[in-house]
């Protein structure tokens, strides 16, 4: 179904063809470099150098577009139209293709020397499966208990540290109501955010991408699957599924209606990407870039950049140069991304298998892996999921609409899935920024494994590891660190937040600054001492260890990873790490390689006919 990635190189694998219609072909070319830099700390959305970014972002795609449209002509792929999906190169077909049609345009792109690999644009489906009156109900909100709520959140103790700021949280899903009344007015809660469904059939709006991002219902019903592009979909009512999610993290809170959201003061950032069966990759991959204040084109800027993204999307394949790409560029301006596990009980496809997102697998209300969750090494964390042992007792409650098709009543309704239990780590998240605003997506990840409790052991559970389990007890290898606890998260959010700036690539025996002088606490405390280790490569001395800035050979060609923790005059600690590469240039001039032998063979075939007609023209 895509490409998959494998670690550490550039060689890729052809997976399955997708059951359902391609909308078209998302494409890498090798020599692909991408018009953004990272900021460098990924501590921030990039607040400078937008409309210049923006330049180099429109230049980039224009270029790629004409080299799309060059190669598809050259090699015979369908008519379409040439775009972007995240970070790599759309080819949008004026018809889907699937079958053999698909299989043959996938592989003439994969022939292609310039292409270093190419994947279907195919659907991906969403993961289904205080005062306020209905807190009582929200119990994965409590405190834990030890016995019949062991995986509660513990958010009362967090709320008494902090409610939350307005910090600005992404939901990547299907839009949202914007009149339900534990999420309106617009403005306080609710940003105006973007729609960016482009196919028509998906989008059940009427029109392609626009600027409202409400939900209008993503119902499946016996004539949509005559459709070809929902082929393999299921006859399902409307989902509400981001009306829901944005509940969870925001909803308003001590305001003796309805429930109760995480961050009290959070603004949830509403970026539609999926309708009827789910959402295209180009479209998931273009809102994750909007989402973070990347420039996409064709859409306007986004004036209120997201801290922290909720993708709660599933797949069938591993993760894929198209997300990961993406998702590098996402975290480097300074947005995590949290994703959910999934719902297979099975190991993770993407995007829960990508690198640099934070993965978040379901747990019930004892601690027990959720029947459904998958798992892996790559989770970060398990969460409360909803569970349907209890009926509603053991589910989760949220914003949602009585709608089985078109919006109804807005309301309260009961879920189950992974795709609810990643929202908890995103409103922990927020309140953390809350804390400090000055904390990189890894240290959220790291100082939210670092505070999670251990997992539970029950009896008469086997261990999880084996797909298809069902209940089983978690462990550090399958569910992460342990089970998300918001109090002692948001405690470690108050150590000071390391700052490093990044090491380019160097010559073997160069000597590097490990500068993280721009370190900072938070405010009312100063960071009063320095320590860098190392942590990776053949070992190497560091001088002034001790202090902000500290310098160090890299001796030989190798990868090299230091770390810096930085201690506050309250005795608390932050750190973070740098990598640094030595290895020698490539040669330079002359053209080596297969390239630089074709042109010398083709310079001497030249001077050999030239040689042969002038003495024809002598013997003539």
């Amino acid at each position: 179904m895509c490409i998959a990635m494998l670690s550490g190189a550039a060689a890729m694998a052809a997976q399955p063809l997708p059951r359902a219609e391609a909308a078209g072909l998302i494409i890498g070319f090798k020599d692909a470099a991408t018009a953004e830099q990272p900021t460098g700390t990924g501590h921030a959305p990039w607040a400078s150098g937008r409309d210049s970014a923006r330049a180099k972002w429109d230049e980039s795609t224009r270029k790629g577009r004409d080299r799309l449209t060059r190669l598809a002509r050259d090699i015979g792929l369908p008519q379409g139209t040439a775009g972007e999906a995240g970070n790599a190169q759309l080819l949008r077909f004026d018809r889907p293709l699937k079958g053999k049609a698909l299989d043959n345009a996938l592989r003439r792109a994969r022939l292609h020397p310039d292409v270093a690999w190419v994947e279907p644009d195919v659907l991906v489906p969403r993961l289904q499966v205080p005062d306020d009156s209905l807190f009582g109900q929200q119990w994965h909100l409590e405190a834990p208990n030890g016995t019949t709520n062991i995986s509660g959140l513990n958010l009362p103790a967090a709320w008494a540290d902090t409610t939350g700021s307005a910090v600005v949280v992404a939901v990547v899903d299907s839009g949202v109501r914007f009149g339900h009344p534990d999420l309106a007015p617009l403005g306080p809660r609710l940003l105006a955010g973007y729609d960016l469904v482009s196919e028509l059939s998906v989008a059940n709006d009427g029109n392609g991408r626009d600027s409202d991002p409400s939900d209008p219902g993503d119902w499946v019903n016996p004539t949509d699957l005559l459709n070809p592009l929902f082929a393999g979909c299921d006859l399902a009512n409307s989902s509400w599924h981001g009306t829901f999610i944005a509940g969870q993290v925001a909803a308003a809170t001590n305001n003796t209606l309805g429930v109760a959201g995480l961050n009290w003061g959070a603004q949830v950032l509403p970026v539609r990407v999926s309708g009827k069966c789910g959402a295209l990759v180009s479209d998931l991959l273009d809102g994750l870039r909007w989402a973070a204040g990347l420039p996409v084109s064709g859409l306007p800027a986004n004036p209120t950049p997201a801290r922290v993204i909720n993708l709660s999307f599933g797949g069938d394949a591993a993760c894929s140069w198209a997300y990961q790409t993406t998702i590098d560029a996402v975290t480097n301006a300074g947005a995590l991304v949290v994703v959910a596990a999934g719902n297979s009980d099975t190991t993770l496809t993407r995007p829960a298998d990508c690198r640099r997102v934070m993965t978040v697998a379901s747990v019930r209300k004892d601690g027990a892996k959720a029947s459904y969750s998958s798992f892996g090494s790559r989770v970060a964390l398990a969460a409360p999921g909803g569970s349907s042992e209890a009926g509603n007792a053991s589910l989760l409650l949220s914003t949602d609409n009585t709608g089985t098709t078109t919006p109804l009543v807005d309301t309260y309704g009961y879920k189950q899935g992974t795709s609810f239990a990643a929202p908890q780590a995103v409103g922990v998240a927020s309140l953390m920024l809350a804390v400090n605003p000055l904390l990189s997506p890894r240290q959220l990840i790291e100082r939210m494994r670092a505070g999670a409790r251990p997992h539970a052991s029950l009896g008469g559970l086997p261990a999880c590891g084996t797909p298809n389990t069902g209940l089983c007890n978690c462990n550090i290898s399958t569910c992460g660190s342990g089970l998300l606890d918001a109090h002692t998260s948001v405690q470690l959010a108050t150590g000071p937040a390391v700052v490093i700036k990044p090491l380019a690539q160097v010559e073997p025996g160069t000597i590097v600054t490990l500068d993280g002088s721009q370190s900072v606490a938070i405010p009312g405390a100063s960071i009063v001492s320095y320590q860098w280790v190392q942590v990776e490569g053949p070992p190497v001395t560091i001088s002034s260890a001790s202090n902000a800035v500290a310098t160090a050979t890299l001796v030989s060609e190798a990868t090299y990873v230091f770390s810096l923790t930085a201690t506050d005059n309250l005795n608390r600690v932050g750190e973070d790490t740098v990598q640094g590469v030595a290895a020698m240039p490539p040669p330079s001039g002359g053209g080596g390689g297969s390239t630089g032998q074709l042109w010398g063979l083709s310079l001497w075939a030249w001077v050999l006919a030239l040689l042969a007609m002038q003495h024809r023209r002598r013997r003539a």
